[in-house]
């Protein structure tokens, strides 16, 4: 048992029987017994995530807007109507990552939710940059977050809390939030299955993980979370992507606005001489049919010779062969190989996301 950070909810997942790893400083399950079959509780029916471990910071003021503006790497003007929610990355100057993050706009003020492991980083970046704006930067320690995902999530939700609540929960459009009075909840998640993400104070937290248990939902852990986002073709800060690369090397175009050539971001200028120049890198899916397991680290060689690494690789529990993501030359082709163990093994590159709603989604390349 480490010395970590303990969420609201740990001594549940303690008395769960969990097995507890840390993760960013914080002690967190990384599975309940068998991490390949929370993952498919989570595809097949719903499951829960204690994800309490990530920050929650509420910028305020005249020049909110103004100030994640020139933050963010995707424009929060796109947010027009109250609740809407925008994937979006925080870069350094050179264009590097300092954390993907989820910004939600509340009308008179914007909520982000950012990742445990970057949280001190990240808090003293974002209140360096508003010294030059007119907001307040309020973090909001005393909150958990509770994940709810899967085909059956919204709907088992939907049957143990009130009727007001219900219909939000069953009207709430996807990426986008609500709140039920103090408590927030979020059409979003991290597993490319339907289901929301409540953000309630901690006090509260563990009665509804009780009731939530009791109504069906399976607990699961950081495997079967890293499983499920790989599935759904989604980085993961500090292997996919980070201060060492830019978003556009990670596949993380869509989250960079450049449509306002007025509005200036920080890392902006970085990234528009990178694309003048032609990426030489880029982020693509690999799949493995024949045995052996892809992991990090492991080398992607293309056809022509030139050299790549995988960022994340697993054995996917839905397709039960192996996938991945890598960082290659952009110049690579529709196959390659990797290796592994001293052997090389032969790929397919394509296109993630790997699985969407429980399904074989991903295409060729090509």
């Amino acid at each position: 048992m480490g010395m970590g950070n303990k969420t609201v909810i740990y001594q549940r997942h303690v008395d769960a029987g969990a097995k507890i790893v840390d993760f960013g400083g914080w002690d967190m399950p990384i599975h309940y017994g068998s991490q390949i079959q929370e993952h498919h509780q989570v595809r097949r029916d719903a499951g829960i995530f204690d994800v309490s471990h990530m920050t929650v910071v509420d910028i305020r003021g005249e020049q909110a807007k103004g100030f994640l503006q020139s933050l963010l790497t995707n424009d929060v003007a796109k947010l027009t109507s109250y609740g809407q929610a925008l994937y979006t990355a925080m870069l350094n100057e050179k264009g590097g990552v300092l954390d993907d993050l989820i910004v939600y706009f509340l009308g008179d003020y914007y909520r982000l939710v950012v990742n445990c492991a970057t949280r001190e980083k990240d808090l003293a970046w974002i209140n360096e940059q508003a010294k030059n704006f007119e907001v307040e930067v309020e973090e909001q320690p005393e909150l958990a977050i509770l994940a709810l995902q899967g085909p059956n999530a919204r709907t088992k939700l939907q049957g143990i809390v009130d009727q007001d609540f219900a219909q939000t929960v069953e009207q709430l459009a996807v990426f986008s939030g609500e709140f039920c009075n103090a408590w927030f909840v979020a059409r979003t998640g991290y597993t490319g299955e339907d289901g929301v993400e409540v953000i309630l104070p901690q006090a509260e937290a563990g009665a509804f993980w009780d009731r939530l248990v009791d109504a069906g939902f399976a607990p699961t852990g950081l495997g079967a979370r890293d499983t499920l986002r790989l599935e759904a073709g989604m980085n993961l800060y500090g292997l996919d992507m980070d201060e060492s690369v830019s978003p556009l090397q990670s596949n993380m175009a869509f989250a960079v606005c450049f449509k306002d050539e007025s509005r200036d971001f920080v890392g902006k200028q970085a990234l528009l001489e990178q694309k003048q120049q032609g990426l030489k890198e880029r982020l693509v899916g690999l799949v493995m049919q024949s045995r052996g397991v892809l992991r990090s680290h492991q080398v992607v060689v293309c056809d022509d010779g030139s050299r790549g690494e995988i960022t994340s690789g697993s054995f996917s529990p839905s397709l039960e062969y192996s996938i991945a993501l890598a960082r290659v030359p952009s110049t690579i082709g529709n196959t390659a190989e990797v290796e592994i163990r001293g052997k090389r093994m032969p790929v397919e590159v394509v296109k993630p996301p790997f699985v969407r709603n429980g399904k074989k989604v991903y295409k060729s390349l090509g």
